[in-house]
């Protein structure tokens, strides 16, 4: 008896469900940009292993959304990330950084990566997944990416010192690093900011960070990995 009533329920809640499914499908879908249309940006997610970061054409961002572009006047494409403060840019940080990184943050920084070269050249070894994401959709990814500068006051630049490169800069960000909040869930962050169908909460390292994404089956997905 009470497997049928079950039963039943589950029978009168499936057009529910169904309508759900049909109202979240069209919604994940928008920021996939048609092999049609020529409005598509190009969104590279790179990693090497245990960090990822997001990789654009400079030409596609401009100085009123990410003023910080104004320290890379001669790039063709810029690299986004994120991490603890005081072990993302220390090359030597040691175990005590790293443990304080994971539990103890005191904040964290944007790291940004300009280049000319391949990307696949620029980044041997590394796994490269590129998306090609519908122009309102890449706006609201690149708002999530300028968001996440500290600056002293709205479209002012943010501070910044000398990155890890010869061509990068590091700027105070906003949130804290945490072992269950790292920069691989911030790009799961910003993928989904622009509307693609992925759910940071499930991202910490970046192998989950590549699984989820491989997960979207989409023509406008132009996979590139490499191993």
């Amino acid at each position: 008896m009470l497997l049928r009533l079950f039963a039943r329920k589950i029978i009168a809640a499936l057009p529910c469900l169904l309508f759900f499914l049909g109202f979240v499908n069209p919604a994940a879908a928008d920021w996939a940009c048609g092999a049609t249309e020529s409005s598509c940006k190009s969104v590279f997610i790179v990693h090497g292993g245990w960090h990822a970061a997001i990789v654009l054409y400079a030409e596609d961002i401009s100085l009123a959304n990410v003023p910080e572009m104004v320290d890379f006047p001669q790039v063709r494409f810029i690299e986004f990330s994120w991490g603890d403060k005081d072990y993302f840019p220390d090359p030597h940080a040691g175990p005590f950084t790293a443990i304080k990184a994971a539990f103890w943050s005191s904040g964290s920084v944007l790291h940004l990566v300009g280049f000319t070269e391949a990307i696949a050249r620029f980044y041997p070894g590394a796994e490269i997944i590129a998306l090609q994401f519908a122009a309102p959709a890449y706006g609201k990814l690149v708002s999530y990416l300028s968001q996440t500068f500290s600056r002293p006051e709205p479209g002012v630049a943010a501070s910044s010192r000398a990155g890890l490169y010869s061509d990068s800069r590091f700027y105070p960000a906003t949130r804290r690093f945490a072992l269950w909040n790292t920069c691989n869930t911030w790009v799961a962050e910003a993928l989904a900011a622009g509307g693609f169908p992925i759910s940071p909460s499930f991202v910490i390292t970046a192998g989950q960070l590549s699984e989820e994404i491989s997960k979207i089956k989409s023509r406008a997905i132009v996979f590139g990995q490499r191993s």
